[in-house]
C-alpha cells in the first residue's frame, strides 16, 4: 500500500451527501403487521401496508402505555442484602435463589405494554383490479408510495411523518374520480368517536385490570386521534359510528389527510398529567399544520428529513440488483446469493429506522420495537430492556452521523435519577441511582420479572450511551448539564454497592451474567444459579463507568475528592481472567454454562462496544476470540440482536471476511421480507446492532485513533462511504478499490493532530477545522 500522505486542504463540503434515492420496493400489498413499510418522526409512528381495496396505516405514538407509575421497589431488600452477600461469597447459591426471589424482585414484579395508538383505514370503491401496481418506501425522503392502475388511469398514495409539523400526511391522487370512505379508530379503552364538518376523531383513556404481577387497576392514560382533510376535490361527509370517526368522500382525485395523536404522558415525572388534555392537543397539532398548503408540508417534512439521512452514503459497488423487488432479493440471500447492494441499503435501513423512532418532537427513547407496535400485549411489552437492548439500539447512533437520536435517551435518563435514586436507596441502602433489566415510561426501576432481573449494574450500562454522545461530539456543555450528573450518581451507586470479597477484591454481589445461568461446581451439574458475585461483564461495566466518569471529571475541573476515590477502588476491581478452555471467564469462578450457546455474550462486553479487550490486550483477545467460536459452534447467535453483536465482536476482531459472514446470516436467518430484524418474533435493535456492526467494519475509532477499513470482507472488494463519524468530532469519507483504500478524506471540527491507521501503518495528521482533509 502506498503511505499515508497528507496533500491537501479544500473548503468544507455541506452536511448532506448527493446520492441515489434508495428504496425497498415491493409488487404486492402487505399481508402481515411486519411487511408493512415504517414511517417515524420520533413521536409518532405508522406502517403502510399499501393495500389498493382496503388500505390500513397502523398508528402509533411514542407514550401510550398500560399501567401507572408506582414505587414497586422491594422494602425488604436492603435488610436482607448482606444475606444474599453471604450466601453468595460461601457459595450457597440455593439459598441466595430463596432469599432474593423473595427480598429483592419487585412488588409488583412486571411491567405493562406498550400500545398502539389505532388504525387509518381507507376504502376505495374499485370496481376492477390493479394493474402496475408498486409500493415503496424512499428512505432519503421518508415517504411511502403506493402506485398502480385502475382501469388504464393512475393512482398514487403518498404517506410520510413530518417531524416540524409533528403530524402524518397522507395524499392521494387519481386520474380518475373516486369514492372513498375514511376512518380512524381503535379497538379498545375509547370514550367517544366525533366526526364534525372539519375534524374527525377519538378520544379513551386505559383501563387496566388489577394483577398482582403487573400492579393496580384502574383508568389510567389518556389518549387521542385526530384527522382532518385539508384538500380535496370531492364531495365530503362525515361519518360517525360506534367504532369508529371518519368521512366518505364522492367522486374525489384529489385527497389530503393529516393525522397526529397525543396521551397526557409527561416526561417530567415520568408519569401522566391530569393538566394535559390530548384531544386538545391534537387539535392544536392539527391546525397549525393545516396553515400550510399540502405541498409545502411535504417540502417542509423532506428538507428536513434529508438533512439528517443524507449525511451519509454508502455504496458496495454497483447495485445491480436494484430493479428486483426488496423481498425478491432477500430471498435469493437465504438461497446463498451475495448481495452487497442489499447490504447497503440494509445498513441505510437502519438509521432510517434510528431517525424514525427517536429525536425531536419525541421525547423517549427507542423501545424494543422503535415506536412500531400493533399489539396491546406485544412480545416483552415492547418496553426498554436495559440488559443489551436498549443500548444496542443507540449503537448506530453516533458513527452514523445521527447524534441527534442519543438526545432523548439521554432525557429520559435524566429523569430516571429520581426513581432511581429511591432504588439505590431502598434496596441497597446506598447513594446515587440505579435500575435493573429493564423500565417503562414511569420510570420503574426495581427488580422486574424474577431473579433473572438482579442486574444493578444495568443503570451504569445506561451511562455508556450518554458518554459516547460526548466522545463523538465533544459538546461541553452537553457533558456537564446532561451526562456527567447522570454518570456521577451511577458511579455513587456502584462506590457503595462494591463489597470486599474473600479474596480481597471489590465486587459486585450479588451478581448476574444477563439471562444465562453455569452448573454450581462440585454438584455433577445437578444444580444451577444465575446468581453469582463479579460476574465478568459487571467489572467490564464498571471499568468503563469509572474511566468515563474520571475523564469527564478532568475535562470540567470537578470532583477531584470522588476521582481518587474512583481510582483507588478501580485498583481493586478482580481482573478479567481466561478460563481453562481458553474462552474469557464468564464468572468470577470458571464455571460450565449451563447454555454454551447462550443468545447472550455478555462478558464479551469489554470487546463491543467497549474498548477494553483489544490487540494490545493479547490474551484476552485470543480469549475472546475462542469466546464466540464456542458460541456459534453450541448454535449461538440464534437470535437477530444476538448475531448483530457477534457482528461487531468480529469488526473488533479484525475479522473482515468472518464480520461479513456474520452479515450475510443476519439477513438469511434473521431478516423479515419488510427488511426489519426478528427475535423471533419481531424485535428493532437487530436493525440498529446490524448497522453499527457494518460501519465498525469500515470505520473505528477507539484507542484515540482513527482506524480505516479494519474489517473489510474480500467479497465487500471496491465500495464508498461518506460522512460516517468518528471520535473526538471527525468526520470521515472512505473509497476503495480491489480491496484497497484509494481516497480518505478527514473533516474535523477543531484543529487537531489526528492519528490515522491504515492496515499496520499508522500516522499522526495535522488537520484543520472545518476543512477538507484529504489523507490518501
Amino acid at each position: 500500500m502506498r503511505g499515508l500522505i497528507f496533500l491537501l486542504l479544500i473548503a468544507s463540503p455541506p452536511l448532506s451527501i448527493a446520492q441515489k434515492d434508495l428504496e425497498l420496493w415491493y409488487t404486492a400489498p402487505a399481508q402481515k403487521w411486519t411487511d408493512a413499510m415504517p414511517v417515524g418522526n420520533g413521536r409518532m409512528g405508522g406502517m403502510v401496508f399499501g393495500r389498493w381495496n382496503h388500505e390500513r396505516i397502523q398508528l402509533n405514538e411514542e407514550s401510550i402505555w398500560a399501567g401507572s407509575k408506582i414505587n414497586n421497589n422491594n422494602k425488604q431488600s436492603a435488610t436482607h442484602l448482606p444475606e444474599i452477600q453471604k450466601a453468595l461469597f460461601e457459595g450457597d447459591y440455593k439459598k441466595a435463589f430463596e432469599l432474593s426471589s423473595a427480598y429483592m424482585v419487585g412488588t409488583p414484579p412486571r411491567v405493562r405494554s406498550y400500545e398502539p395508538l389505532g388504525n387509518l383505514f381507507i376504502d376505495y370503491a374499485w370496481k376492477s383490479e390493479p394493474e402496475q401496481y408498486k409500493r415503496s418506501l424512499t428512505l432519503n425522503t421518508g415517504i411511502v408510495n403506493t402506485t398502480y392502475s385502475i382501469g388504464g388511469k393512475k393512482v398514487k398514495q403518498e404517506v410520510f411523518v413530518s417531524a416540524p409539523q409533528d403530524i402524518m400526511v397522507v395524499k392521494i391522487s387519481s386520474e380518475a374520480p373516486a369514492d372513498v370512505n375514511i376512518a380512524i379508530s381503535r379497538e379498545q379503552d375509547i370514550d367517544v368517536y366525533k366526526s364534525e364538518r372539519d375534524i374527525a376523531y377519538y378520544s379513551g383513556q386505559i383501563n387496566d385490570t388489577y394483577d398482582s404481577l403487573l400492579g393496580p387497576g384502574g383508568k389510567h392514560m389518556r389518549f387521542a386521534a385526530a384527522m382532518k382533510i385539508v384538500a380535496t376535490d370531492g364531495k365530503v361527509v362525515p361519518v360517525q359510528t360506534d367504532s369508529s370517526a371518519g368521512y366518505h368522500i364522492k367522486h374525489a382525485k384529489k385527497i389530503v389527510l393529516i393525522i397526529t395523536g397525543a396521551s397526557n404522558y409527561n416526561i417530567k415525572g415520568l408519569d401522566t398529567d391530569n393538566a394535559i388534555n390530548p384531544l386538545v392537543v391534537c387539535k392544536e397539532k392539527l391546525s397549525r399544520a393545516a396553515a400550510f398548503k399540502p405541498d409545502v408540508l411535504q417540502q417542509l417534512h423532506e428538507k428536513n428529513h434529508r438533512s439528517l439521512f443524507d449525511r451519509v452514503a454508502f455504496n458496495l459497488g454497483e447495485d445491480t440488483n436494484k430493479n428486483i423487488p426488496t423481498n425478491e432479493r432477500l430471498e435469493k440471500v437465504k438461497a446463498g446469493a451475495q448481495d452487497n447492494g442489499l447490504i447497503a441499503l440494509y445498513y441505510q435501513f437502519g438509521r432510517y429506522l434510528l431517525m424514525g423512532s427517536s429525536r425531536s418532537p419525541g421525547v423517549l427513547p427507542a423501545n424494543l420495537q422503535g415506536i412500531w407496535n400493533d399489539m396491546y400485549k406485544a412480545p416483552w411489552n415492547a418496553d426498554f430492556h436495559t440488559n443489551i437492548n436498549l443500548q444496542m439500539n443507540y449503537w448506530p447512533a453516533e458513527s452514523g452521523n445521527l447524534p441527534e437520536t442519543v438526545l432523548p435517551l439521554a432525557n429520559f435518563m435524566q429523569q430516571l435519577i429520581v426513581p432511581g435514586g429511591l432504588t439505590a436507596k431502598e434496596m441497597y441502602n446506598a447513594h446515587g441511582w440505579t435500575l435493573h433489566h429493564l423500565t417503562d415510561v414511569y420510570g420503574r426501576t426495581a427488580v422486574a420479572d424474577g431473579v433473572w432481573g438482579v442486574s444493578p449494574m444495568a443503570g451504569p450500562w445506561m451511562t455508556f450511551p450518554l458518554y459516547r454522545h460526548y466522545e463523538f461530539t465533544g459538546d461541553s456543555a452537553y457533558l456537564r448539564s446532561v451526562a456527567y450528573p447522570v454518570i456521577k450518581g451511577s458511579v455513587e451507586f456502584v462506590l457503595d454497592f462494591l463489597v470486599k470479597s474473600p479474596g480481597g477484591y471489590l465486587v459486585t454481589n450479588p451478581s448476574h451474567s444477563p439471562e444465562n445461568a453455569f452448573f454450581v461446581p462440585g454438584t455433577d451439574r445437578k444444580e444451577q444459579s444465575q446468581l453469582s458475585y463479579a460476574a465478568t461483564i459487571d467489572i467490564e461495566i464498571i471499568n468503563g463507568l469509572f474511566n468515563n466518569f474520571i475523564n469527564a471529571a478532568n475535562i470540567l475541573k470537578t470532583d477531584t475528592d470522588l476521582v481518587n476515590k474512583v481510582q483507588a477502588a478501580q485498583k481493586m476491581l478482580p481482573p478479567l481472567q481466561v478460563a481453562a478452555n481458553g474462552t474469557l471467564q464468564e464468572w468470577i469462578k470458571d464455571c460450565e454454562e449451563v447454555e454454551p450457546g447462550h443468545r447472550h455474550i455478555s462478558h464479551l462486553l469489554g470487546l463491543y462496544p467497549l474498548d477494553l479487550i483489544s490487540p494490545n490486550t493479547p490474551a484476552l483477545f485470543t480469549a475472546a476470540q475462542k469466546t464466540i467460536e464456542r458460541r456459534l459452534a453450541n448454535g449461538g447467535g440464534h437470535t437477530g440482536w444476538s448475531k448483530a453483536w457477534i457482528i461487531n465482536f468480529y469488526a473488533r476482531l479484525l475479522n473482515g471476511d468472518e464480520a461479513g459472514r456474520q452479515v450475510q446470516s443476519l439477513l438469511q436467518k434473521s431478516t423479515l421480507p419488510g427488511l426489519l430484524s426478528t427475535h423471533p418474533p419481531f424485535q428493532i435493535d437487530g436493525n440498529f446492532g446490524g448497522a453499527a456492526g457494518i460501519a465498525e467494519m469500515l470505520l473505528q475509532s477507539q484507542h484515540n485513533e482513527i482506524h480505516v477499513l479494519p474489517a473489510l470482507p474480500s467479497n465487500w472488494s471496491s465500495g464508498s462511504v461518506k460522512g460516517l463519524r468518528a471520535r473526538d468530532g471527525y468526520t470521515v469519507d472512505i473509497d476503495w478499490k480491489n480491496g484497497t483504500l484509494i481516497r480518505l478524506v478527514i473533516q474535523s471540527d477543531r484543529d487537531a493532530v489526528c492519528k490515522v491507521r491504515y492496515k499496520e501503518k499508522l500516522k499522526a495528521i495535522n488537520l484543520k477545522k472545518g476543512n477538507n482533509n484529504i489523507i490518501f
